[in-house]
Formats: structure tokens, C-alpha cells, sequence
């Protein structure tokens, strides 16, 4: 049965992305650890549903000490295949241009969700191997980087795009970047949300200016407004999840599904530890992640 599923898998890798297979959490909770670790780097390289040629090349990428999902996108029909990593980890940073290389992409971009407190992005080691690339986070944050961007901005990559769309809660700079609308953009669309929803759940909010009323606000403004069938592809998963749909969590995320108050309530009662990084990773992700960039470019 295992190998049925792996063969269909790969059959699907061609199909068009409103056809493709797309690895449920269900079916990915039920596999052994190995395998998952595998298919978090399926590629799948979408199309639009349109008559357009425009076509997304897109890979899931998972760093296991901090449990963290890096996306690598690009625009795989423009000449100089223009691509960008969401969420890069300092620590996979060697794997990630290792595949940037193989499918000869230009990386133009590397782009946070937020000030991470778990782990050190990987943008500022990024930016000292490739020239050119530029690092972005929100303004909102007040981190440094190259391009700091604000709701209702535009990150284009060949001829598609990422809409930014401010989701404050889990921290003050939170954002959610969403692959563009539109008959020349892939469909269905795409949600980075960072640690505002993850699979089945959220991040936390006490810590970096977090608010359980702001995040339930910009959940439910911001991302729970979008097209059902929107994919949504998290910062974490824990549980072997790999990627959900806003109606899915709309329907049966155990938090987000409750009126405010309980919301609150909950939030307020996760009596969660202190984050083992959060004394390292914030400051280094203040400024990009270069903290000791000399040591590590070495």
C-alpha cells in the first residue's frame, strides 16, 4: 500500500495544480517519520488554471530542531527563473542554495513572516553567498533588513507576485504573504502564514508585543476571508502535518473555530514554556540573522 501511494504521488508531479495531489495531514500523520521527512521536499510545480504559460515552481522544505517549514518559490516559466524562501533556517541555509543550484533558479529573495523566537533565520548567511539577494520583513517588526514591506504590497518574482497582508498577534510584525489573484496567477492560492494559524492550531501570544485579540482579529479579517480551497502552508508543523486549506481550518482548527472570549480564554491558559532560543533567536533575527555571520560564512 505504501508503495501505491508513493508511486501515485509521483505520477501527480505533472498534473496541472488545481489536479495535483497534495499530501494531506491525515494521510501524512499516518506515515513513518522517514518518509515525511522525504515528501516535506516533494516539488510540486503548479499551473494556473488560466490559458496563461505562467507556471510556479514550488518545494516545502523542513528544518527538524525547530520543527520549521521553508518555502522555495519561483517563477520556473520566466527566463531567468526568478525564485525566493520563505522562512530560510540558518541551519539549512547550505541544503536550500544546494537546491536553488540544481534547478538552476535565480534566488532573488528571502523573506521572513516575522521576528522568529525559536530559530535564526537563515536571510543574512543567505545574502553573504548569493550577492544580490535581497532580505524582507514587515515594518511592522522594526528588523532590519533590505525591503521592509507593509499590507497591501506586492513581491514579485518574474511575472507572479505575493500580496502581503499584515496578521499581527502572534507578534506585532507578524505578516501572511499569499500568492497572487488573478486568471495570469496559479490557482488555487497559496497562504505563508507564518505562526498566526498553523495546522490545527496557532502560535502563542504571550511574548514580542503578542495579542490573543489581535491574532483572532487578523485571522479572521485577513485569512479566513480568502477562498476556501486556498492552500495554507504554515512556519511549524509538529505532528507531520504538512499543508491545510482556510476551509479546513475554518471548519475544525480547535481554537480558531471559537467565539473571541473563548479564544482568549484558551490562549491565556497554554501555560506554555519560555522558548529554549527565544534569548538567541530574537536579537540575531532583529538584524537579519547576522549575528556571527563572519564565523559561519567562514
Amino acid at each position: 500500500m505504501l508503495r501505491f501511494r508513493c508511486l501515485w504521488l509521483s505520477s501527480c508531479l505533472s498534473l496541472p495544480f488545481n489536479q495535483q495531489f497534495i499530501p494531506s495531514p491525515i494521510l501524512s500523520s499516518s506515515l513513518s517519520s522517514s518518509l515525511r521527512s522525504k515528501m516535506a521536499a516533494v516539488s510540486y510545480s503548479t499551473q494556473s488554471s488560466s490559458s496563461s504559460s505562467k507556471k510556479l515552481l514550488f518545494r516545502q522544505l523542513f528544518e527538524k530542531e525547530s520543527s520549521t517549514y521553508t518555502y522555495l518559490l519561483a517563477d520556473a516559466s520566466h527566463p531567468d527563473k526568478p525564485a525566493l524562501l520563505v522562512d530560510p533556517v540558518d541551519r539549512t541555509v547550505e541544503r536550500d542554495l544546494s537546491l536553488v543550484k540544481d534547478l538552476g533558479l535565480k534566488l532573488v529573495y528571502a523573506i521572513n513572516t516575522h521576528v522568529h523566537a525559536d530559530h535564526v533565520t537563515g536571510s543574512g548567511l543567505i545574502k553573504t553567498k548569493v550577492p544580490g539577494v535581497k532580505s524582507i520583513i514587515s515594518k511592522a517588526s522594526k528588523a532590519s533588513a533590505d525591503i521592509l514591506v507593509e499590507a497591501g504590497d506586492k513581491i514579485q518574482f518574474g511575472d507572479l507576485y505575493l500580496e502581503v497582508r499584515a496578521t499581527p498577534g502572534h507578534t506585532v510584525g507578524c505578516v501572511t504573504y499569499v500568492t497572487g489573484d488573478g486568471a495570469d496567477q496559479p490557482q488555487p492560492r497559496m497562504a505563508f502564514t507564518g505562526d498566526a494559524v498553523l495546522i490545527r492550531g496557532c502560535g502563542r501570544t504571550d511574548f514580542q508585543g503578542g495579542s490573543s485579540q489581535q491574532l483572532y482579529e487578523s485571522v479572521h479579517s485577513q485569512i479566513f476571508t480568502l477562498p476556501e480551497d486556498t492552500f495554507i502552508y504554515p512556519a511549524h508543523d509538529y505532528k507531520g502535518f504538512t499543508v491545510s486549506t482556510v476551509g479546513e481550518e475554518m471548519l475544525y482548527n480547535p481554537r480558531l473555530t471559537k467565539d473571541e472570549e473563548t479564544f482568549k480564554s484558551i490562549m491565556e491558559n497554554l501555560k506554555l514554556s519560555y522558548p529554549k532560543m527565544i534569548d538567541v533567536a530574537v536579537p540575531a533575527n532583529m538584524v537579519c540573522g547576522l549575528q556571527d555571520v563572519e564565523s559561519k560564512a567562514a
